[in-house]
């Protein structure tokens, strides 16, 4: 039992801190007041996950993913999306990192710096993002113009604490938008000498802490949850998982996830501990699609949501 109360005591701690130093962005200009009787507010989130250093469009003889992917279209893709609704938000769930030779050659210098240049707002770290080390993530960090959020791996006492922070507000269109990260376990998966002393906090716990922060104390009126955990486990299906953490939490409106490299056509509804809706989202791997997730907002600030996944 004192274990228990020390290792809340640990975790409330971890969150008060590494909260405190989480930002808050806002996106583009204020807008006029509008004098019409009603205005509905429409923010879009673009997702990708697993690119795994697919820079290129697979060869035209491919025997599965003939002429599909690459950077470059997924950069028009997204372009034409930011002309019709400029409330976009562009989001990575992990494993940007290793799958080609431009990783072993360019060490992620190459993934950054393309992803900056499609103006993504914010990623979150897959257990492939380790592995040239946790010093050479670090290393890449100014080659991406845009932050890293991860609130379940405990960064003190490594070279990346502060630099990844547990969330991170954006404002579109007047409304606030409280996005956090969650890693997968990574001992298992990589070796300790490429974490160091990188800490894993319980992904439930952490997801009941962040949403209160960010629904209650900060208001935000969408809150999204970027996760590497994996879809879903049918050989374990008590194994923490976005469906699993889904129904565990509240005050989450979408998972945005990874690892798991599963393709859905369209984000799956589960029902959460209030017994409301969230989405849950994913779109396979290598940029093979683009997900895409309306959000429309009326005067009280109700929400209508459509989703799809976009071939590249």
């Amino acid at each position: 039992m004192d274990a228990l109360i020390e290792n809340k005591m640990d975790r409330r701690k971890f969150i008060q801190q590494t909260a405190a130093a989480a930002s808050l962005t806002a996106v583009g200009g204020l807008t006029l007041p509008s004098f019409s009787t009603k205005r509905q507010k429409h923010i879009t989130i673009l997702h990708t996950n697993d690119t795994h250093s697919h820079v290129e469009p697979f060869e035209a003889t491919h025997h599965k993913n003939a002429n599909r992917g690459g950077v470059a279209r997924r950069a028009t893709l997204i372009e034409n999306i930011r002309k019709e609704n400029p409330n976009t938000l562009l989001l990575d769930a992990g494993d940007i990192f290793q799958g080609t030779p431009y990783f072993n050659y360019f060490g992620g210098e190459l993934e950054f710096k393309l992803m900056s240049m499609l103006k993504y707002d914010l990623a979150t770290l897959g257990n492939h993002d380790f592995d040239n080390s946790i010093e050479g993530f670090y290393k890449q960090l100014p080659n991406a113009n845009f932050n890293f959020v991860s609130a379940n791996y405990d960064f003190t006492n490594t070279v990346l604490y502060t630099h990844v922070k547990p969330y991170q507000i954006f404002i579109k269109d007047g409304l606030k938008i409280g996005i956090f990260g969650l890693g997968i376990q990574l001992e298992g998966l990589v070796h300790p000498k490429m974490y160091k002393e990188t800490k894993y906090l319980d992904p439930i716990e952490i997801s009941q802490d962040m949403s209160r922060i960010l629904k209650e104390e900060h208001q935000c009126d969408l809150v999204i949850c970027l996760s590497h955990l994996g879809y879903y486990y049918r050989r374990n299906p008590e194994y923490i998982s976005d469906l699993n953490l889904a129904k565990a939490t509240k005050n989450i409106d979408l998972i945005i996830g990874g690892h798991s490299h599963t393709f859905l056509p369209k984000p799956t509804i589960v029902k959460n501990l209030d017994n409301q809706n969230i989405l849950v989202n994913q779109v396979g791997c290598y940029g093979l699609n683009l997900g895409r997730i309306d959000f429309y907002f009326d005067e009280e600030k109700n929400i209508t949501t459509g989703g799809k996944t976009i071939l590249v």
